[in-house]
C-alpha cells in the first residue's frame, strides 16, 4: 500500500471556489512527478449556523468567527472542489467539526473523514463519526496518553480504520518542539493502528520529515496555500513549491530508509567488500582424501583467497569431505571438497529428539554434543539409525541412547567395552548373539565384550548405557558396508537452542 500524503485546504481557498480550483491544479501538478505515494486534498466542515453561538455570530472582532464565516463556501461550491479534485487523481478527505458536518461529509460521499486535534475526545462528535464507515483519521495535539489509550480503543473496538497522527498543536511549531519520538512511541503503543504526522513547521524546512519517516510514520499531512496579490498565505502553509521540496526530501528518505517489511538481497559489491575481510578455512593437521573435515581439523585465518572455504561456511549443518590430501596450513578450497548441506534433514532429526526426550521426561546434560548414527546414510536414520548423548566418557563412561519409534540399530561388538543398557523409557527388543531379550522401563542387561548385539523398538526407547572406556576404534559391525563408511556420524554442538 501506498503511503498517503494529505494536503489540508483548509479555509485557504478564502471563501472563493475559484481560488480553491486553482490550488487543486497547482497542486495535483506536483503530486504527478511522485507517482509512488498517494494522495488527498482535504477540507473543512463546519455548520456555521450552529457552530459558532448565537450571540457572536457578528462578532467580526474575534479572529476565527471572521475567519470561518468570510469563508464559508456553498455546498455546491464544495462539491465543485471534490469532484475536481478527485479528476486530479486525489482522495477526498474532510474535517468535521460537527455533528451536522458528519452527515455533510457522508452525503458527499468522501473517501475518509478526519478528527481534528481540538475533537480529538469530543465524544458527542466521535460517537457520531463512529457511526459512518469511512476510514478515520485523527490528530492526537494535546492529548494524554490515556486520552489517545481511549480514543484508539472506541475505535479499534468498533473495528474502525484508524490513523492516529503524531502533530504538535502550534501554528507554527518550532523546530525544537516537534516531538518526533512520539511517532516511535505511538508504533509501539499501537502495533495494529497506522501511525501518520501531521506537521506544522516552518514550511521552508524540507528537512524534518525524513526523521518522520525514519521514526515509522506512515501518513503525512501539511497544510497548503497558493499565494495570490489577493490572497497571502499563513506562516504554517506551504506552497506548491516548497511541497515539491518536502515530497523530493520525503522520497530521498525512503529510498535511504529502505525495506521495513523484507530482508534486502545484498548487492554482488557488497558481498566482494564483505568477503575480503572473512577467515578462510586452513588444515590443522594432515587431511587425507575421504575425510570429513571437522571443526577441530581445520583453524581459521586471514586473509583468504578466491574460492576458499569461509569461516562463515562451517556451519554445524554443513558437511565438507576432502576431495584430495591437505597438509598442515594448507587452503581448503570448494574445488577440493564435497559439501553435503544436512540442515535440512539433520534439523529434522534434531527436533524428533528433542520432542522424544522431552515426552520421556529423561533428563540429560544439554550441554553436551548430539551423536547422530546413520549407518546407512541420513536418508534411511528413521529406519537405521540412533543418536547418542555422552555424558562421561573416562576409565568408566556413560551415554544416552535415543531410538525413535520404529528405529533399528544394526549387529556390532565390541573387543574392550562391556556395557550395561538400563532402559529408562520405552521398551525394547535386544538380540545377544541372536538370543532376543524384550526389555521395558527399568529392566537391566549387560553386555560383555566379544557379544554381537543390536536391537529394535517399536514405540521408541530411551536407554542409558554405563560401560567402561569407549574406544572410537572399538565398534566392529558385522555388516563390512557400515565400516566403510566413513561419514556415518554427524556431531551437533549446541543443539538445544
Amino acid at each position: 500500500m501506498k503511503n498517503l500524503f494529505v494536503f489540508e485546504m483548509a479555509n485557504n481557498h478564502m471563501g472563493d471556489v475559484s481560488h480553491g480550483l486553482k490550488m487543486i491544479y497547482e497542486f495535483a501538478k506536483i503530486k504527478e512527478n511522485f507517482a509512488e505515494f498517494d494522495f488527498a486534498i482535504k477540507f473543512q466542515f463546519r455548520n456555521i449556523d450552529t457552530f459558532i453561538h448565537p450571540d457572536y455570530k457578528d462578532r467580526m472582532d474575534l479572529k476565527y468567527v471572521k475567519r470561518f464565516t468570510e469563508t464559508k463556501l456553498t455546498y455546491e461550491e464544495f462539491i465543485l472542489l471534490k469532484k475536481e479534485a478527485e479528476k486530479c487523481g486525489f482522495f477526498s478527505m474532510c474535517t468535521a467539526f460537527d455533528e451536522d458536518s458528519v452527515s455533510l461529509v457522508e452525503e458527499m460521499g468522501f473517501s475518509i473523514i478526519k478528527i481534528a486535534s481540538c475533537s480529538f475526545t469530543d465524544w458527542p462528535l466521535l460517537n457520531r463519526i463512529a457511526e459512518t464507515n469511512m476510514p478515520i483519521i485523527a490528530s492526537t495535539a494535546g492529548s494524554s496518553l490515556e486520552d489517545i489509550d481511549n480514543v484508539t480503543a472506541f475505535f479499534t473496538h468498533r473495528n474502525k480504520n484508524l490513523t492516529i497522527m503524531h502533530c504538535v498543536g502550534e501554528y507554527p511549531t518550532e523546530t525544537t518542539n516537534l516531538q518526533l519520538n512520539q511517532v516511535s512511541l505511538l508504533r509501539e503503543r499501537y502495533p495494529n493502528v497506522k501511525i501518520g504526522y501531521s506537521t506544522h513547521e516552518d514550511p521552508s524546512n524540507p528537512h524534518i520529515i525524513p526523521l518522520a519517516i525514519a521514526k515509522g510514520a506512515e501518513v503525512f499531512e501539511k497544510h497548503v496555500a497558493l499565494v495570490t496579490d489577493q490572497y497571502p498565505r499563513n506562516a504554517y502553509s506551504s506552497t506548491p513549491e516548497e511541497v515539491k521540496s518536502w515530497l523530493d526530501s520525503a522520497r530521498t528518505a525512503f529510498q535511504i530508509c529502505g525495506d521495513k517489511v523484507n530482508r534486502p538481497a545484498a548487492s554482488e559489491k557488497e558481498l566482494s567488500d564483505l568477503r575480503r575481510f572473512k577467515r578462510g578455512v586452513f588444515a590443522k593437521r594432515e587431511i587425507k582424501k575421504g575425510e570429513v573435515i571437522n571443526r577441530a581439523d581445520v583453524f581459521y585465518a586471514f586473509p583468504c583467497c578466491a574460492g576458499q572455504v569461509l569461516a562463515n561456511d562451517m556451519s554445524k549443518y554443513t558437511q565438507f569431505v576432502s576431495e584430495k590430501d591437505f597438509s598442515i596450513n594448507e587452503n581448503i578450497l570448494h574445488c577440493d571438497t564435497k559439501q553435503d548441506n544436512l540442515r535440512s534433514g539433520v534439523y529434522d532429526i534434531v527436533q524428533s529428539v528433542k520432542s522424544f526426550l522431552a515426552k520421556s521426561s529423561v533428563v540429560y546434560p544439554g550441554e553436551a554434543d548430539l551423536e547422530i548414527s546413520h549407518h546407512y546414510g541420513i536418508d534411511h536414520f528413521y529406519e537405521v539409525g540412533i543418536t547418542m548423548i555422552t555424558v562421561v566418557n573416562r576409565d568408566y563412561c556413560k551415554k544416552l541412547i535415543i531410538a525413535l519409534p520404529g528405529q533399528s540399530h544394526p549387529e556390532q561388538y565390541h573387543k574392550k567395552k562391556e556395557e550395561t543398557f538400563v532402559v529408562l523409557y520405552g521398551s525394547v527388543e535386544l538380540l545377544l548373539d541372536n538370543q532376543p531379550h524384550y526389555l521395558q522401563k527399568g529392566d537391566v542387561i549387560t553386555i560383555e565384550p566379544g557379544v554381537r548385539h543390536k536391537f529394535k523398538t517399536l514405540e521408541g526407547c530411551v536407554i542409558e548405557e554405563v560401560s567402561s572406556t569407549h574406544y572410537k576404534d572399538d565398534s566392529y559391525y558385522t555388516d563390512k558396508s557400515i565400516s566403510k563408511n566413513k561419514n556415518r556420524k554427524t556431531f551437533i554442538t549446541h543443539w538445544i537452542d
